[in-house]
């Protein structure tokens, strides 16, 4: 399919690709918790629902997989964004301070 000499690399590049974009979410979950709070749910929402609308209309079955894996990423982000947000009062993450440095 991908090389037309009997290997199929798609499910290799769709299992790369998953780990670059989890690491991709929880690296914007964290850090978009710290500098915008929770609120960038909804960010996340557009990002995942676009992702997985795009992803209808591509006919290369790899990007149409690696554009639902970045969407779905995205929109079990929002959950994230919220727990993120619990541990930052339990003290597991820093907390963002009104003049914008750590506390």
């Amino acid at each position: 399919m991908f090389l037309n000499e009997g290997l199929n690399f798609g499910g290799l590049i769709a299992g790369a690709a998953l780990i670059m974009i989890m690491w991709i979410g929880r690296t914007a979950c964290i850090r978009g918790e710290y500098f915008f709070t929770k609120k960038l749910w909804i960010l996340f929402l557009v990002i995942g629902l676009a992702s997985l609308a795009s992803a209808l209309f591509v006919d290369s079955l790899i990007i149409s997989s690696v554009l639902s894996i970045f969407g779905f990423t995205f929109l079990w982000g929002i959950h994230e964004i919220i727990e993120q947000e619990e541990r930052v009062k339990k003290g597991w993450y820093p907390k963002r301070k009104k003049n914008g440095k750590s506390s």
